[in-house]
């Protein structure tokens, strides 16, 4: 049985030159980073190294940069100094966010007694730009504003130009969870005004276990969780330095390589629509998925024509990994939040599946999902 990988959304394999990276600094690199003799202290330089190479690419300062265990610690970490360090009192936010911020703002709101809007979305999923200038001048609160920049589900990309504008008209500060666009879109934050931003390795061929946060300077970090007094102070705990040494191959690689890659991930992507349109002229696209300027070339999330509540177990029967955006597929009895804010009622009884492609994968891997497809629909 083929083994067909189409689940990148939800992590990436990691490549083998950052497996490469990593077994060097296991075998070699085993001093604690704050230890002061000779093995701590080439701990702490793969460490550094890493932190200034990684803030290059950004065309930032290797200072804005806090490593973290991941994405979801990163969000909870520039979300809850926004509130107790930075003396935010309000957050607009959407519906559609990832539950790392979602979760988070609900706790922040019940135990500091924050005010939370949310903005209007359209039916395509996107951000209604008028109704967030209508909330940010609404109030004379210290606001931030976090919304991300690629949705997890259905792929939207936020315009991110527009938001920036919007908060610095409105001095909001601006929170993105780029989770899903860092290794795959370029992000110059000297061009793009973003307050605080998020990555995990895992998304880009890295390891998973390890992300970082970007606080722009001037903005003051307090920690989550007290110890060591690692990362100047701003998380504590020994750092993970092989981790952080194959993040950062694993992200300079992606840079290297960015735009080639993403010509060749639309291409899988509209092969795949085009193949799908022929399997079925009913077979519809959620949000701005199928919209190869409007959506990310990772993620196409399809919705079928019927309510077929076995498609994602009998894909895995046939070897096809994929991730589901109903609550039978996924397993849980609440399905999918982004879907259940952009589908009406009719539509979201449907199977709706997600396919997330990366630079492995190929033709020949999308014919034959569409092979297995026909035979289950």
């Amino acid at each position: 049985m083929k083994k067909i990988y189409l689940d990148n959304a939800a992590t990436t394999p990691i490549d083998s030159s950052v497996i490469e990276v990593m077994q060097n600094s296991m075998q070699e690199n085993f001093g604690n980073p704050s230890s002061s003799h000779q093995f701590g202290r080439k701990a702490k330089n793969l460490v550094e190294n890493a932190r200034n190479n990684i803030a290059k690419l950004f065309h930032v300062s290797a200072s804005e940069i806090i490593f973290t265990a991941g994405g979801t610690e990163a969000d909870n970490l520039i979300l809850y100094n926004a509130v107790t360090n930075l003396g935010v009192q309000r957050i607009i936010s959407s519906k559609i966010e990832h539950h790392a911020v979602s979760h988070t703002i609900v706790f922040l709101q019940d135990n500091y007694q924050i005010d939370v809007d949310f903005v209007e979305l359209e039916p395509s999923g996107d951000v209604s730009i008028e109704h967030l200038e209508y909330l940010l001048k609404s109030s004379e609160k210290k606001t931030m504003v976090s919304l991300m920049y690629i949705n997890n589900e259905i792929g939207n990309i936020l315009p991110i130009n527009k938001i920036c504008n919007l908060c610095i008209k409105y001095k909001a500060l601006f929170h993105s969870d780029t989770v899903q666009a860092i290794g795959h879109y370029a992000i110059d934050l000297q061009k793009l005004p973003i307050d605080f931003i998020v990555a995990s390795a895992h998304k880009f061929h890295g390891p998973k276990g390890v992300g970082f946060a970007y606080f722009k300077k001037g903005l003051g970090i307090q920690p989550l969780f007290h110890g060591g007094n690692q990362e100047k102070g701003a998380r504590s705990s020994t750092e993970n330095v092989h981790g952080i040494v194959g993040m950062e191959k694993a992200l300079v690689m992606a840079s290297e390589t960015l735009e080639k890659d993403k010509l060749v991930m639309n291409s899988i992507k509209s092969y795949f629509i085009d193949c799908l349109k022929e399997l079925n002229s009913e077979i519809r696209f959620n949000g701005n998925s199928a919209n190869l300027e409007k959506s990310s070339c990772t993620i196409l999330n399809v919705s079928f024509p019927a309510s077929n509540d076995m498609l994602i177990f009998n894909l895995d029967l046939h070897g096809i990994a994929v991730s589901g955006g109903s609550a039978c597929q996924s397993g849980s009895n609440k399905g999918s939040h982004v879907l259940h804010e952009i589908l009406i009622d009719d539509e979201e009884k449907f199977t709706s599946v997600r396919f997330s492609f990366s630079r492995f994968t190929t033709k020949s891997e999308i014919n034959y999902t569409i092979e297995k497809l026909k035979k289950l629909l």
